[in-house]
């Protein structure tokens, strides 16, 4: 068997695009002119078969690697990133150190929701749970003007969910409840659901503190999973924040 490359894996996403996919990711992902993903491009290759072939080429030199997530086809920068997630998931110490490394040189190329999801709570938080020192890098991307970059610091946290500790992501939380984009509201509520699938205490205490200034969508994604009396409750508008009780 060959060894593979960035050319080869770039053939083999070639071969497998969907021309009706391709005309219907674009306008999924928000490519448009002034949209989030502007100027995006889209072979039409399914997750599931880009996942397929990652896993064929996980062991892709880290330099080739480089080479498919500097495209400016989405696809090979996915599946970039997906072999870069399989080679970290099974790295000793220093493997690790250097992939985590490569991903922080390359954050600007996690451009799109996909992209983020992928490495942010499988990645990136996963080596800052091993590094507390680097934990302040959250609270720093979570600041950034950079829709992305906001939207890794959230969603690394997801790592520290699956470990118990809440206290990150209710952190975060706080800095983002106000942020204009909507791409966040989703994220923020997202994972203010996953602490309450561990700890619904925990949840409903940030919620009865914020509900009633969280922007819809967020505190929509928050409490969907809560009995329809509770998800009223927070749904009540509050003049203030004293309005909402913890009833």
């Amino acid at each position: 068997m060959s060894t593979p490359s960035a050319q080869s894996i770039q053939d083999e996403l070639a071969r497998a695009a969907d021309p009706e996919k391709a005309t219907f990711y674009p306008k999924f992902f928000k490519t448009g002119p002034g949209e989030y993903a502007e100027g995006d491009v889209f072979l039409g290759v399914t997750v599931p078969e880009q996942r397929r072939i990652a896993r064929r080429n996980k062991a892709l030199p880290l330099e080739q690697v480089r080479e498919l997530v500097h495209s400016q086809v989405h696809e090979h920068r996915f599946t970039g990133f997906v072999i870069l997630v399989e080679q970290f998931e099974r790295a000793d110490t220093p493997g690790r150190e250097r992939l985590f490394a490569f991903c922080r040189e390359h954050l600007a190329r996690l451009n799109n929701w996909d992209l983020v999801d992928t490495v942010a709570p499988k990645l990136i938080g996963p080596y800052l749970l091993e590094h507390p020192g680097l934990e302040p890098l959250l609270h720093e991307l979570a600041r950034s003007p950079v829709l992305w970059e906001r939207r890794i610091a959230i969603l690394s946290t997801l790592a520290f969910i699956r470990k118990g500790r809440f206290a990150d992501t209710l952190k975060l939380a706080e800095v983002l409840l106000h942020d204009e984009h909507d791409l966040i509201h989703k994220a923020v509520g997202w994972m203010l659901r996953e602490v309450g699938n561990k700890d619904l205490a925990s949840e409903e205490s940030f919620l009865d503190r914020h509900a009633w200034e969280m922007p819809r969508t967020m505190l929509r994604y928050a409490i969907e999973k809560f009995p329809k009396a509770r998800r009223e409750h927070y749904m009540k508008p509050s003049p203030s924040p004293s309005g909402r009780g913890t009833g």
